[in-house]
């Protein structure tokens, strides 16, 4: 049925979908809709404490028996620069102004933890089938353990270059994130935004470039472009943007509006929402500040002065400071429960694949 099995083989799922981890906009709920539809479910646990991380992996375990992801940022983690900081709150005072917010009020820092100790043991307690990580891999000290725990590792690579890193690093299978993606890019070996390739260009360069099966990942919402990604040479397909519409997402009314309105060219890639390059949907700020900024705070940090702005902006039904990650494909999103969009996104590209194969 499907012309590449070596990711089905690697993660025993019914179909070779991987349900993207979108950290803030998601929870156990939309893991066990995906996963009763036959995709890898990921939680996203970059924002969690290790006890709801804990919690949320045992709700999923109640409710379905399929293998879990639980995802996992790994960046270098930086203190705030207190002048950076100072001057990234000058640049907001208007916006402060209008909302009639104290901008020196103080604010709690943003929280996007990178994997650690303390999740690693929790890692060995819940032995999650795999562990996915983004911006690189931890150290290998770290990542022995996830190993010996049992777990399948996986991480993006956003040029070739990283997808041999992580193969040679440990990685059991690769997603190849093409510049189309929404949220955070995963770069970790380069910091060149104009240069970051579109998935049909990346996926076959990172198919021959390593040995592992290969994961694409962006622009992807649909049967058509999962067949597009077999085509290419991927073993499975990371999807999204697709879900983001679903009853089961924890996405806001507001943003909801602003999703389904989005069109192909309704998303750039900023770094003034957190200090690290993510593709959204444009939002006033966005428009009006960047979308890039030399001298944003340090990432997650740029995201600790819009969080006033975000929560004073949401009461009103504004997402004007709200992070709306989405990729070029959020057009193709659907409102259908996300167990029955699995299963239509599978039909689909098997029908494709079929009639292309004929």
């Amino acid at each position: 049925m499907w012309p590449d099995r070596r990711l089905l083989d690697l993660i025993k799922t019914e179909f070779p979908i991987v349900l993207a981890p979108m950290a803030g906009v998601m929870d156990a709920d939309l893991v066990i809709a995906a996963s009763q539809g036959g995709a890898l479910g990921s939680l996203p646990c970059a924002m969690l404490s290790v006890e709801k991380a804990r919690e949320q992996v045992n709700i999923i375990r109640q409710r379905v028996s399929a293998p879990v992801n639980m995802n996992f940022f790994c960046h270098n983690a930086v203190e705030a620069d207190p002048r950076r900081e100072a001057g990234w709150k000058q640049r907001l005072g208007s916006y402060y102004k209008e909302l009639g917010l104290d901008p020196v009020a103080p604010v709690d820092a943003a929280n996007r933890s990178p994997f650690d100790a303390a999740m690693c043991r929790l890692v060995e307690e819940l032995k999650p089938e795999i562990v996915s990580f983004h911006f690189g891999l931890p150290d290998q000290a770290l990542l022995k353990r996830v190993k010996a725990a049992g777990s399948i590792v996986i991480s993006s690579a956003t040029i070739v270059k990283e997808a041999i890193w992580l193969e040679e690093n440990g990685a059991d299978a690769i997603i190849a994130q093409g510049a189309e993606a929404g949220g955070h890019r995963g770069m970790f070996l380069t910091d060149d935004i104009a240069g970051q390739p579109g998935t049909f260009v990346l996926v076959p360069q990172v198919v021959d470039a390593v040995k592992v099966p290969v994961i694409a990942a962006g622009g992807i919402a649909d049967g058509r472009g999962i067949a597009a990604a077999f085509a290419l040479g991927a073993a499975g397909v990371q999807i999204g943007s697709a879900y983001l519409r679903c009853p089961e997402s924890k996405v806001i009314a507001p943003v909801r509006v602003a999703l389904a309105h989005a069109r192909d060219d309704s998303t750039v890639i900023t770094n003034v929402m957190t200090g690290r390059p993510a593709r959204g949907v444009v939002n006033r700020v966005m428009r009006e500040v960047g979308p890039i900024l030399a001298d944003v705070p340090a990432f997650p940090h740029a995201a600790t002065g819009l969080a006033p702005l975000k929560a004073a902006a949401e009461k009103l039904g504004k997402v004007d400071f709200t992070s709306l990650w989405a990729g070029q494909a959020v057009r193709l999103g659907r409102e259908m429960p996300a167990a029955e969009l699995t299963r239509a996104l599978a039909g689909a590209a098997l029908a494709r694949l079929s009639r292309m194969a004929g």
